[in-house]
């Protein structure tokens, strides 16, 4: 132990040190993946496995084209970012969500990135990151 927290240990009644030995050592801990109690909930980074399709047509977009997400840590604030563009979407469940493409985010055909995003929590004074966004796949749209 630094020697700072040493003397100050010294202080501290003996039944308590295992309690604050404890308590110094969550304060340390490095971000809410660390475990950190003291962060509250935490928000991993999400991560994508699959969608309900990889290829769709134009004429689908045209009608509104509803696309499942699949992947794992999705919470009640997750969106799905399509080419960049930040999407509202239905959170189905933690490994599931949907939103539904049209015409004002899709143009024309090509390739499409779709990622999922989860906003960081409040970072504070204890370090406490999360959230983030997940590797993306490629729709095709024909």
């Amino acid at each position: 132990m630094p020697q700072g927290i040493r003397c100050c240990m010294d202080r501290i009644h003996p039944w308590l040190r295992p309690l604050t030995t404890l308590l110094l050592a969550m304060l340390v801990l490095e971000g809410c993946n660390a475990l950190n109690p003291l962060c509250g909930s935490s928000r991993p980074a999400p991560s994508i496995s699959s969608l309900s399709a990889t290829t769709i047509t134009f004429a689908q977009v045209q009608q509104g084209f509803l696309l499942t997400v699949n992947g794992s840590h999705i919470v009640s604030s997750s969106v799905v970012v399509i080419n960049g563009t930040t999407l509202s979407a239905q959170v189905v469940s933690s490994s599931q969500l949907q939103v539904t493409l049209t015409t004002t985010l899709i143009t024309g055909p090509g390739t499409v990135s779709v990622s999922i995003n989860t906003p960081s929590g409040n970072t504070g004074d204890l370090g406490c990151t999360s959230g983030g966004t997940s590797q993306a796949l490629t729709l095709t749209v024909t």
